[in-house]
């Protein structure tokens, strides 16, 4: 007999799988309990362990995701496959953890011949399940549920669909409701981070300024400031006097200098840095993003920008930096 779902096209089987996945979410949204997530929440940051995520086959999958996440959100956590676990892995596991258990049906086989073990030890337990009643439910002081009123939205109604969507936004909910309490910034998501596009654009001017940087007098000769601007090797010297910020000195400015030193029949080496300098220099706070310098820099088309701390300079953060750096 010909399967019913034989020969169905793109927009019937798709709609299947959304509508699957629709009234699964929508079904969640009017029964989660945020009372439990709390008070999994709290034991969670009340200890001083991991989060141990597991799961086999495709739920082992999206335990593998919920550990990434919840680790790269300020929650230490690792996959740990149940098969390896039964198999000596489960020494991986310390008294201070906890352990997040994936199992739509709750009755996977390595899922649950860990339990025992676990409750032994007294590691605390939490499923996210179908079936709350299953023997990984009954097992955890937390269990995160949900239903499939239309099923998985499998053609075949095998293969895992919308369970194992249910189980993604699960442990994002969780995710989001330890980075809230924790109170996770993105200062901490960038300190994760430090090679992702998302994490670079987070970073604070100050991770990437030059904290020693060209520096000359008032009355340094222009062949002094020449010296100085070659040396540093960002286009720029800045003019101090003492700790006081007087103007920034570019190619450009010298270029100008010369321009008017020769129209004024002046000799331009007896220019002075305070008859080159470009008073009022563009700057930036120290705690400003890093994305905020490249937009000052983008809008005022310059390669550089002073760095102040309440008000003082305090390095030099140029476009090579944040190129570097992959903000730009």
């Amino acid at each position: 007999m010909k399967d019913e779902n034989q020969g169905a096209g793109a927009l019937a089987v798709g709609n299947v799988v959304l509508d699957a996945a629709r009234a699964a979410l929508d079904g969640l949204r009017t029964t989660w309990d945020p009372r439990r997530v709390d008070e999994w929440v709290k034991a969670i940051l009340s200890r001083n362990g991991r989060v141990v995520v597991t799961g086999m086959g495709k739920s082992g999958l999206v335990a593998q995701k919920i550990a990434a996440t919840l680790a790269s959100t300020g929650c230490p956590s690792f996959f740990m496959h149940p098969a390896e676990a039964l198999h000596g892995d489960l020494g991986m596991v310390t008294p201070d953890d906890s352990i997040l258990g994936l199992s739509n049906s709750g009755e996977s086989e390595e899922v649950v011949r860990i339990l025992p073990s676990l409750l032994r030890m007294g590691i605390p337990i939490a499923a996210i399940t179908s079936r709350p009643e299953s023997s990984l439910g009954q097992a955890a002081t937390w269990t995160f549920g949900y239903q499939l009123p239309q099923g998985e939205g499998c053609p075949l109604d095998l293969a895992p669909m919308a369970s194992t969507t249910l189980q993604l936004v699960w442990g994002d909910l969780l995710a989001g409701s330890l980075m809230a309490q924790r109170g996770f910034t993105k200062d901490l998501f960038a300190l994760n981070h430090p090679g992702g596009t998302l994490g670079s654009k987070l970073l604070k001017t100050n991770l990437l300024m030059h904290q020693d940087w060209p520096k000359v007098t008032p009355g340094a000769s222009l062949m002094e400031v020449l010296k100085t601007m070659s040396d540093g090797r960002l286009g720029m010297t800045s003019v101090m006097d003492g700790q006081a910020l007087l103007g920034v000195i570019t190619d450009g400015d010298i270029r100008r200098a010369l321009e008017r030193a020769e129209k004024q029949g002046e000799n331009p080496l007896s220019l002075t840095a305070e008859q080159v300098q470009s008073r009022n220099p563009a700057s930036i706070d120290e705690q400003a993003l890093a994305l905020e310098a490249a937009g000052e820099m983008e809008s005022r088309k310059i390669t550089f920008l002073m760095v102040l701390r309440n008000g003082a300079p305090c390095g030099v953060i140029h476009i090579h930096d944040l190129l570097a750096a992959k903000v730009l």
